[in-house]
């Protein structure tokens, strides 16, 4: 239940922060070491941008596992969903996930938009 309400609350706080190109609050999530946790952020893949890991991760705290886009329902051309990044935690501790939202194309050299998440693995 607990992770449930964290991946609504971050995909809420995105929504929000969604109307700012330049805001770039960070949001915590609390994970558990061991068990997997979802990082979602809004998309909309059929205007070529997406949505990439910025940065490295740090991999004694956590390692990422897949990527999954959901479309919202109903599922019609041109419609946006949501993008699912999938992490577990490793070890106990606190560390910073970044995902830049990046232009179409695949020469952008840097996001037009980040997304910051604190994540603290209990």
């Amino acid at each position: 239940m607990r992770k449930i309400l964290t991946v609504i609350l971050v995909s809420l706080v995105l929504t929000a922060c969604s109307l700012s190109k330049n805001a770039e609050p960070q949001v915590k999530i609390e994970a558990t070491a061991g068990q997997e946790f979802k990082v979602i952020v809004e998309s909309n893949p059929s205007t070529g941008y997406h949505w990439e890991i910025v940065g490295d991760l740090d991999p004694n705290i956590v390692e990422f596992v897949s990527r999954d886009y959901r479309a919202n329902e109903p599922v019609q051309p041109g419609s946006g969903g949501s993008d699912v990044f999938i992490f577990k935690g490793v070890n106990t501790g606190e560390t910073t996930i970044t995902l830049g939202s990046f232009p179409p194309g695949n020469n952008a050299a840097r996001p037009e938009q980040t997304q910051t998440f604190t994540i603290v693995v209990k």
